[in-house]
């Protein structure tokens, strides 16, 4: 059979990976895919370099177009990111015909509903294994592997940046920014790292995993997203004593009222083997009703992990394209006329547990006021830590951890309790899963 010819958009980390991995695993891929798959046309701005990674193995231009236009190629690989431009060739490249390979989270969880319809309607596939914890095959695993299961909840460790920060903050007792700073030195962490911190990334992961779970729209703009720039290495240090390691986690969970959809810094107990989960590294823990729990782990970035996930969408496609549209996997597992109306909850609605600290007076009765103004609104305390003053100082802090209550009535009570004279500054809150 005649060779897939594919276009490369963008020649950076992840396309360069990708050329590399290509060539040098290219008889046991052919194996696999029961034809040859070539990169023979790749698009960059910055052609003398591309040419360089190619050496001279394949076409070079500087316009994206040129390669979407092609007739010749039969699969597009967009590695340029973004929102803009991405998304227009994406959507060129499939009125053409095209099937597509991206490793873009943002462009899907902001444009994927409007992405795969005009897949579904031109009868091409837009694979996207690489846009969620890079090398760990989790989109497969939900959309194929996890088919029989009620999928319940998940909860992954999905930004290797945060991981890392965390990661030090823990072992090395450093305060963040000192943390971010050592991980941009090191290249795990952008000059600009605002979408990692912020929870923004994890946040676009999520949303595409949710849609897959439970076969709803993706909803990016109604995820909850909160990042680690807030949290202070004391919070590490009591969460370490009282069991638990705080990592940055985005979670969604079927619930009776609809889907919940969040990502924030969270404790979990240390004996979970995703509380484990160090440096750069990325874990994804999903519950599902007859398989209960299962844990995917690996390297979330980085060249050739990437790079496997968006060669493996490669021999997908390659295998799948002479398939009739009706007989392929779904690109959200649900098939497009069974898509669910399920909600995203508010935020107000989500049910967990909490991690409570305040500074307060070392007085009597600061502590009865706090637990009263918890018993009011109907929340009950599962652990509580007292630290002693140091010498001569008048003020400590009280570490409390909650049972299972709403965000509204957290929310309220802690308002109650910051107005107490007795307690000074804010209440730090931090949500607490169990993942049992």
């Amino acid at each position: 059979m005649k060779p897939i010819k594919v276009g490369l958009l963008g020649i950076g980390t992840v396309g360069s990976g990708t050329f590399n991995v290509l060539k040098r695993n290219q008889e046991e891929i052919m194996r696999r895919a029961g034809r040859s798959i070539e990169i023979t046309m790749v698009a960059d701005l910055n052609v003398d370099r591309a040419r360089e990674l190619t050496n001279g193995e394949c076409e070079v231009v500087n316009d994206a177009n040129l390669v979407v236009n092609h007739p010749d190629i039969d699969i597009v690989i967009e590695l340029i990111g973004g929102y803009g431009i991405a998304k227009d060739l994406v959507l060129k490249a499939i009125a053409q015909g095209k099937h597509v390979v991206t490793a873009n989270k943002a462009l899907l969880a902001t444009h994927g509903n409007e992405i795969f319809q005009a897949a579904q309607e031109k009868g091409v596939m837009v694979a996207f294994e690489a846009a969620v914890a890079g090398g760990i095959p989790i989109i497969k695993s939900l959309r194929e592997g996890l088919t029989a299961n009620r999928i319940q909840w998940i909860a992954g460790i999905i930004n290797g940046t945060t991981n890392f920060i965390l990661s030090e903050m823990r072992d090395k007792g450093l305060d963040f920014d000192v943390a971010l700073k050592q991980a941009q030195a090191l290249g795990y962490a952008e000059a600009d790292p605002t979408f990692d911190i912020e929870g923004v990334d994890a946040a676009h992961k999520a949303t595409i995993m949710a849609s897959i779970a439970y076969g709803i729209p993706m909803q990016f703009d109604k995820a909850h997203v909160e990042g680690i720039t807030k949290l202070e290495a004391t919070d590490i240090r009591y969460a370490e004593q009282l069991g638990y390691r705080i990592k940055l986690l985005g979670i969604t969970k079927r619930t009776d009222k609809g889907i919940e959809l969040r990502v924030h810094p969270t404790l979990i107990p240390t004996r979970r083997l995703i509380a484990n989960v160090e440096g750069a590294m990325n874990a994804v823990l999903v519950q599902g009703d007859a398989v209960g729990a299962t844990l995917y782990y690996g390297k979330g970035a980085g060249a050739e992990p990437t790079a496997s996930a968006v060669i493996a969408d490669l021999v997908d496609i390659t295998r799948l394209a002479t398939a009739d549209p009706e007989h392929r996997v779904p690109h959200l597992a649900f098939q497009p006329n069974a898509i669910s109306d399920l909600p995203i909850l508010p935020m107000s609605e989500i049910v967990t547990s909490y991690y409570l600290r305040m500074h307060v007076a070392d007085q009597a009765g600061v502590l009865a006021d706090v637990t009263r103004i918890l018993a009011d609104s109907s929340i009950s305390i599962d652990a509580m830590l007292q630290k002693e003053p140091a010498e001569g100082e008048t003020q400590t802090d009280i570490i409390i951890l909650t049972h299972q209550t709403q965000e509204k009535n957290i929310v309220a009570a802690i308002a109650r309790i910051e107005a107490l004279s007795s307690v000074f500054g804010t209440v730090t809150k931090l949500r607490l899963e169990e993942l049992s």
